[in-house]
């Protein structure tokens, strides 16, 4: 989210959560708060499934992203350590008050409505091993970094989190991935990864 002086000084007045990479934010945690502002890291919202023991990743939040809070039956983890900015409806209300605000949290909250929908796309599919293909060019876009040699993704992305992010058992996960690898899309090291393909064709 691109800010002016006076945002960035609203903001930086605000109450703030450190979380370590693992921790788990509840809603009951997070009482009155009514935005949350992603300063660095990458924080999840997962979300558990009435009637099993699997929870699905529903949206992925990096640096100056704008995300609600958990509701119930999900709950906010960081991926990596994270800071986090809380907003409660008091600061949001100060927050619009200012020029250019609201224009701001229109266009943060819209990218994150779209990367919403292009998690529902890459569900869709229904094939697994096209669901996570379409889930690691969208982390890619959103998270990767561009090399000479392709783009990067530097997250612990294990087969189980995939799994949550696509729906898919993590056994159906390492199988996929084992064939994207060996369809040259992607190369692994440890839990990161390059994708061989051109930045401009990845999803916006």
């Amino acid at each position: 989210m691109v800010v002016s002086p006076e945002i960035e000084g609203l903001l930086a007045a605000s109450p703030v959560r450190e979380l370590d990479a693992g921790d788990v934010v509840t809603p009951a945690q997070l009482d009155g708060v009514c935005l949350l502002v992603v300063e660095s890291g990458l924080a999840l919202i997962r979300a558990e499934q009435p009637g099993t023991f699997r929870e699905v990743v529903v949206c992925h939040a990096g640096p100056e992203a704008v995300v609600l809070p958990p509701r119930d039956l999900e709950v906010l983890a960081a991926l990596v350590p994270t800071r986090i900015v809380l907003l409660s409806t008091e600061r949001r209300d100060e927050l619009l008050e200012l020029p250019g605000a609201a224009a701001a949290l229109f266009d943060a909250l819209g990218e994150t409505i779209r990367q919403k929908h292009r998690t529902i796309e890459a569900l869709a599919h229904h094939h697994h091993l096209d669901r996570v293909r379409a889930k690691l060019l969208q982390l890619a876009a959103a998270h990767g970094v561009v090399g000479r040699d392709g783009i990067r993704l530097d997250l612990p992305l294990t087969h189980e989190l995939l799994g949550e992010m696509t729906g898919s058992a993590r056994e159906t996960v390492t199988r996929a991935i084992d064939e994207l690898q060996s369809e040259g899309l992607i190369a692994r090291r440890g839990r990161s990864y390059r994708l061989t393909v051109d930045p401009d064709a990845l999803p916006v």
